[in-house]
This record gives structure tokens, sequence and C-alpha cells, in this order.
């Protein structure tokens, strides 16, 4: 199994932000990415929303299976956790987390309006990198607020973007735990580009994954690479994908290189189908 550690000093500051933050929002929003939700979830946040409604964002949820949400579905409903899957980019499910965000805050919407006052609900959006947490700040603006980009730590600072529909969010850095005894998920985190590849051990990575699809779907990678074997060899695999790609440094040496990056990135545009990592354990 590979070894991945990574916590750049910039999310250091992101969790003291966050601490400091929290007391001036009533609510968090809390982004997962549907592929990899049970790795998304950072053990770090936990004592940091412990005194606060969360609603839980299964987001990019056009990459997986509908019926691989079902058991997520269950798991959220039966531990009270309010949810709405979503797919940010889209924005179709604004008024949807609109409303959520108003049911979690009744009691202290209705508690100002006895006052003869509006209460705008202020919500803090919280995740690991990569999983989507400005994209759908910009799609419940309508507009382009938040800074993006589909590479982890592009958010550095906090981001205040008020709605018309009397939501403030505050966007954060996507923050990652300071370590991860569990490496699986790690790796989860890094194959759906949550972890930079650049801190990452990409032939390990690229081996990772084709264990994964040897043990759960050989037969689109078998298609995707025109493989005649996959067998238990991973070094002949890559050998063949470098030779089905042309992946040649010259004639009796592999471009592994090439190889890493190409199946990193057919798995990250679905083009080895969609794929659901993580499932509830209990």
């Amino acid at each position: 199994m590979v070894n991945i550690q990574w916590f750049p000093g910039h999310m250091t500051k992101a969790l003291r932000m966050m601490e400091d933050s929290i007391k001036q929002v009533d609510c968090v929003i809390y982004v997962l990415d549907a592929r990899a939700i049970d790795s998304c979830m950072n053990p770090k946040f936990d004592k940091l929303l412990q005194n606060k409604p969360v609603l839980y964002i299964i987001n990019k949820q056009d990459l997986v299976e509908r019926q691989d949400l079902q058991s997520w579905q269950q798991y959220f409903a039966k531990n009270n956790m309010d949810y709405v899957i979503a797919d940010s980019i889209s924005g179709r499910q604004k008024d949807i987390i609109i409303s959520k965000l108003k049911e979690l805050n009744k009691k202290i919407i209705e508690k100002y309006a006895n006052k003869g006052a509006i209460k705008s609900v202020r919500a803090m959006v919280v995740g690991v990198p990569n999983t989507g947490k400005s994209t759908l700040i910009n799609s419940l603006c309508k507009q382009k607020r938040a800074i993006t980009g589909n590479r982890p730590g592009v958010t550095r600072g906090k981001q205040w973007v008020s709605l018309a529909e009397g939501v403030d969010l505050l966007d954060t850095p996507g923050t990652l735990a300071p370590a991860y005894e569990d490496q699986e998920r790690a790796v989860h985190l890094a194959f759906i580009g949550s972890i930079k590849d650049d801190v990452v051990s990409l032939d390990d990575l690229t081996i990772e994954l084709i264990k994964y699809y040897r043990e759960n779907n050989p037969q689109i990678f078998m298609e995707r690479y025109k493989l005649q074997d996959f067998s238990n060899d991973n070094v002949e695999v890559l050998d063949n994908i470098a030779k089905s790609r042309g992946f040649l440094l010259n004639k009796n040496n592999y471009d592994y290189d090439r190889v890493y990056k190409a199946v990193l990135d057919d798995f990250r545009k679905q083009k080895l189908g969609k794929v659901m990592l993580d499932f509830p354990k209990d």
C-alpha cells in the first residue's frame, strides 16, 4: 500500500481560521465527493462542528451510479444527518439546499422574526480539497463569486458570499486531516484529486488503481486498454497499456509516466466508468 501524508502549512492556518469563524455562523455546509464519502469525512472537523447544525452535501452525484447512493441515503437517514444529493455544476438543487438551510435554522429565524427582525442564515462551507465547495457556492449564487479550480488548494482565504434568499455563505479552504493512519482513505482521496499528484508516488497510486479494477470491474479496464490479460503482474499490465497507447521512449523502453497520468486521468474523467469507492461500514 502506498504511503500518503500531505498537510501543507496553509491547512493549519485554515483550521485555525475555521475555529475562529465557527462562532460567527449559525450552521455548516459539509461538502462530500459522492465517489469517496467516508474518505472525505475529516476527523479534524468533528470537534469544530459539534455544536452547530450541519447540512451534508453529497456532491458530484453524476460521477456515481444512482443505486450506489442508496446505501448512503439509508446511512444518513439512520443517523439523523441532514443531507442533499447534488451536482453543484448544474445548480439544480439550489432551492432544496436553501430550503434545508432555513429548516435547520428555523428556531433562530423565528426568534428574530418575533422581534420584528429578518435573520440572514450564516453558513460555513467546509470540506476536503476538490469536493466542489466553491463550485457549489457559485451555483447557489448563479454567478461566479468564489474562486474555483479542478485541483486541490485553490481557495486559500475565507470569502463571504451573500445570496438574495437571505443566506450568507463563508467559503473556506479545503482541508485534509494532518495524518492518515488508514491509508485506504488517503489513496481514495488521491484517486479523486483531493491530494495533489505532485506529492504522491504516481506509480504506486496507479498500481493501487489497477488493483481496484482487478477486484471490482476488470472488464471495463481491459476494454479501455485493449488488454488480453489482467493478471496479478502489475508491471506487465503497465507494459501492455504502454504498448496499447504507444507510450514509448524508444524501441525498447516504455514511457511509464505517460501511462500513470493517462490511467489516473481516465479514472477522473469517468472513462473507466462511474465508481463509488466508499460504502457505509455499518
